[in-house]
């Protein structure tokens, strides 16, 4: 990942609300949820968790497939994964493969 990726993602999680959907959508794991249920959840409006989902999409962190008129909208957990590597790839004064239990444990099949 290079530096304007990871400051896409990073200011699209340093919103409260898309911070809450993003963890929201982690919980529920490869089931992933509507956009409706997600905003049930969350007691949101609807265009405003619609803008708030197309942000965590543009940043790699969220994704969506379509099933007939419903959106169900996925924790892109590859994404996230880029994020840590490059936040990490510099740690442990230069020897990065310590910190590489940190990344694969949340590599996950969501």
């Amino acid at each position: 990942m290079e530096k304007t990726p990871a400051l896409a993602a990073l200011a699209a999680l340093g919103q409260e609300t898309r911070l809450d959907i993003f963890r929201l959508l982690v919980r529920a794991g490869s089931e992933g949820l509507p956009a409706g249920e997600i905003v049930a959840r969350l007691g949101a409006v609807q265009n405003t968790v619609s803008t708030h989902l197309k942000i965590l999409t543009h940043a790699g962190l969220v994704r969506a497939e379509r099933e007939g008129r419903v959106i169900r909208y996925f924790a892109d957990m590859t994404g996230f994964r880029d994020l840590l590597a490059y936040l990490m790839e510099d740690c442990c004064n230069g020897a990065p493969e310590l910190c590489r239990p940190v990344i694969e444990a949340v590599t996950c099949e969501c």
